[in-house]
């Protein structure tokens, strides 16, 4: 069942039917001034933290409630409605509307009675407010006189905590104030008069606003309980019914902000005013409206400016192959989730409430490669932010604090940062991530030098890229289990599988394999010949025992306990195949040919399913041991079974590397979002961005999606089709190109910038290969192979590669 369609010319997601099967949403703005708004306006606001900036109260894992409500009613006959189908849910017979969410806003239009109304939300282009833009035209045949309202619930504290659970506190530290156009919200407002020096218990005024632009107020509310009235909804607010707010505010009450005008619109006539929010003082408040006089044009401004960035952005790559679905998430989609992702790591969705106080060193390190083709200065910025949070000993702070400070941060070691961050021990792959990270950074921009930038360790001293890179190496060796394999640690990737701080994990041993490999390509460009030697015989050493202990006759085991037992045997009765180890014994160039096939057939027959592979199976129940903590979700859910999303970006980059192009390109569409949009009851989720997980066979609920946006799968995915499907892989001198496709491709194009060039490539596929390479022309000169060096490329280059 569809619920909408991809505009790809506007680059939106049009939901037509709001009934969607759960709250699909929009992310306007940044942390700095971070607003997430869902296809019926439900949703929340905060400034640099979800947990300690707060702004706008929303109900977790219940109804999609509050919002950003607009409510429209007609004076003559007292009906009201909403610029959005929720919160008043008019019937849909009569109400007409859509939904578009687009880069950086989310714009809705509706019509009922009479009346066309569009809304549009977005945060301005570096700015710290938020903007509701509604414009009423009358397309009735009389005269009609209409009342217009905006409705924010504040919270009461701006820690999200404090004002859900605390409120024998947060009830009666927080009141409102009217000033000519805006609804002023002051939290610990009885401290005005002491000094921001002189705080009392580390706390001074907190003021939010929520003001008109446009058209002169009518009337106002700061009480929620008196706009909504008693036993009343969003749907039925007795303010926006009486058409009078009545011009009440809050005093140890739940605070509110709550505006109304009056406008009269002719046949035909329009109008436009705007709604703003924010975190500010009344006179900075005062100061921002007044520059929304004229709301139309303003707002038009503001919104052609946010176009402009993103699609600026995202222009650097541009594809047009057989596959429309493939198409509208290479260009827009996933692309679209990758930046969102690397902006907002795992801060703040309709799972994660904002809590989580920091950076997960992998999670970030990993969402950082999905932007590289696309921004590679906002990439380098953020790698050299995880370097810093980069101990000295070469492992990584398994949180990176959102006041992170460079060369003066505790430890794991520490007592105080395990107090602080929850995080009692150093995880095994952390640091291990920043390999391909940084080499496809370098790779993508040519950039050498950045090896010999000196950045500072999280905790003391401070050393080059190229030394940061050894100590990680340096670390995984200091660290070793019993069979000479990397020591599991805390975890590995998999944070549900805990094989003991002694344990070996065979994914991190291929990360590991794989980390020597790229090293020593840095070793060996830079001509450092001691380090290539000792980077060549620990790559032999570790290529030994990885195939001698973890290859098990038809796939790659998952690792050891501390007590020496191995797991993902094919003896054992429960998860007796794991999918990572597969894709990353091919990822890190270490599985001989043979293994390679054996292992990728292996995961095709027995993990892949139509809606991508099961991270493991069978699901642990009977037979997990004492570190399957996956056990603790049922089968099918999760880490235990279930569709990992981002595993399947290593997949699809597994088979590209081994030229299957039908398998990889297979695996992408059977967890595409895009490719699923007629299946959208089936998926849940929004059908224009990845979740964390799909439920597995082993569910009732086999297919269903869960943990929407904030997810690793947006880079995995993204690096897997670009890399894999699309074949761009650039190296130090270069690019290669080599596509894996499905064989009925004929032929497709790209557009990329690529160290300040342009490049039009053509791949042609005449004989309905899946990979491979007859020829290749770069601007009317035909090459020996299917790369091309640097020293070959002009300001503009047509480039056709013939499979």
């Amino acid at each position: 069942m569809k619920y909408g369609y991809f505009d790809d010319l506007q680059r939106e997601y049009v939901v037509q039917r709001p009934d969607t099967p759960a709250p699909w949403v929009n992310y306007l703005g940044s942390p700095e001034y971070g607003a997430i708004v869902s296809n019926n306006a439900g949703g929340y606001s905060f400034a640099k933290s979800g947990a300690n900036g707060r702004i706008l109260r929303y109900v977790f894992n219940q109804f999609d409630q509050p919002g950003r409500y607009l409510y429209l009613r007609d004076n003559a006959s007292g009906d009201f409605w909403s610029a959005s189908w929720q919160p008043v849910g008019k019937d849909l017979e009569k109400y007409h509307c859509e939904c578009r969410h687009g880069m950086g806003y989310t714009r809705m239009l509706a019509e009922y009675s009479g009346i066309q109304s569009e809304a549009v939300y977005y945060v301005p282009k570096d700015s710290a407010h938020e903007v509701w833009e509604l414009t009423v035209t009358n397309r009735s045949t009389e005269r009609r006189e209409l009342t217009l309202t905006g409705y924010a619930e504040f919270t009461n504290h701006s820690n999200y905590e404090q004002d859900q659970v605390n409120l024998q506190y947060s009830l009666f530290i927080s009141r409102t104030l009217f000033d000519t156009n805006r609804i002023m919200q002051q939290i610990h407002g009885n401290l005005d008069a002491q000094a921001a020096d002189e705080m009392v218990d580390g706390k001074t005024v907190t003021e939010r606003f929520f003001g008109l632009a446009g058209a002169q107020v009518a009337s106002y509310c700061g009480d929620k309980d008196a706009f909504l009235g008693r036993y009343h909804t969003y749907g039925n607010p007795k303010g926006v019914a009486a058409g009078d707010l009545g011009n009440v505010l809050s005093y140890n009450e739940n605070s509110c902000g709550a505006l109304s005008c009056v406008v009269e619109l002719e046949p035909g006539e329009s109008r436009t005013v705007a709604f703003l929010l924010g975190m500010k003082p009344s006179a900075k408040a005062a100061e921002l409206l007044q520059g929304y006089r004229n709301a139309a044009d303003r707002c038009e401004k503001e919104l052609k400016e946010l176009k402009e960035e993103w699609y600026g952005r995202l222009d650097h790559l541009r594809v047009d192959t057989p596959d429309p679905a493939f198409n509208t998430m290479i260009n827009t989609w996933n692309a679209y989730n990758c930046f969102i992702t690397f902006v907002w790591s795992r801060a703040a969705s309709f799972i994660y409430c904002g809590l989580r106080n920091g950076y997960g060193y992998r999670d970030t390190v990993q969402d950082i490669q999905g932007i590289i083709h696309l921004e590679p200065e906002m990439a380098r910025e953020k790698i050299r932010f995880m370097l810093s949070a980069q101990v000295d000993n070469g492992g990584g702070l398994p949180l990176v604090k959102f006041t992170h400070n460079p060369g003066h941060e505790d430890t794991p070691d520490d007592a105080s940062y395990v107090a602080e961050t929850g995080h009692p021990a150093y995880r095994a792959d952390d640091a291990l991530w920043l390999f391909p990270t940084v080499y496809k950074y370098v790779a993508e921009t040519g950039d050498k030098e950045f090896l010999d930038q000196v950045i500072p360790f999280a905790n003391r001293d401070e050393g080059t890229v190229y030394e940061h890179l050894k100590r990680a190496v340096q670390f995984s060796l200091a660290h070793l289990g019993p069979h000479g394999l990397p020591a599991g640690l805390y975890a590995d990737w998999n944070d549900c599988l805990r094989l003991g701080a002694n344990g070996e994990s065979t994914f991190v041993a291929l990360q590991f394999y794989y980390a020597l490999r790229i090293l020593k390509y840095f070793a060996e460009d830079r001509g450092q010949q001691e380090d290539c030697r000792w980077l060549e015989n620990e790559l032999e050493e570790a290529g030994k025992k990885i195939q001698a202990l973890c290859w098990d006759g038809d796939r790659f085991i998952r690792g050891f306990t501390e007590e020496g037992e191995r797991i993902g045997a094919a003896q054992d009765p429960e998860a007796n195949l794991w999918l990572n180890p597969q894709s990353w014994a091919v990822i890190s160039g270490l599985a001989s040919e043979e293994q390679a096939d054996e292992a990728m057939r292996k995961v095709f027959d027995r993990l892949n399913t139509p809606y991508g592979a099961v991270l493991m199976d069978p699901p642990y129940h009977a037979h997990a041991f004492d570190g399957a903590l996956a056990v603790i979700y049922n089968p099918g859910t999760k880490e235990n079974a279930g569709i990992f999303s981002q595993s399947q970006g290593w997949l699809i980059l597994a088979e590209a590397l081994l030229g299957h192009g039908e398998r990889a390109f297979r695996y992408f569409t059977e967890n595409a979002p895009a490719a699923q949009n007629d299946r959208a009851e089936i998926r849940r989720l929004e059908p224009y961005c990845y979740g964390q997980f799909t439920e597995g066979p082993a569910s009732k609920h086999f297919g269903r999606s869960q943990v929407h946006w904030l997810t690793g799968t947006a880079s995995t995915v993204m690096v897997g089709c670009v890399e894999g499907i699309l074949g761009l892989r650039p190296d130090l001198n270069g690019l290669r190109l080599a596509p894996a496709v499905p064989k009925q491709w004929k032929s497709f194009t790209m557009e990329k910038d690529f160290r300040g060039r342009k490049l039009h490539i053509r791949v042609e596929n005449p004989n309905g290969k899946e990979s491979g390479f007859t020829s290749l022309n770069v601007n009317g000169q035909e090459l020996a192979s299917n790369y091309i060096p640097e020293k070959l490329l002009t300001a503009e280059n047509e480039i056709l590669l013939v499979l």
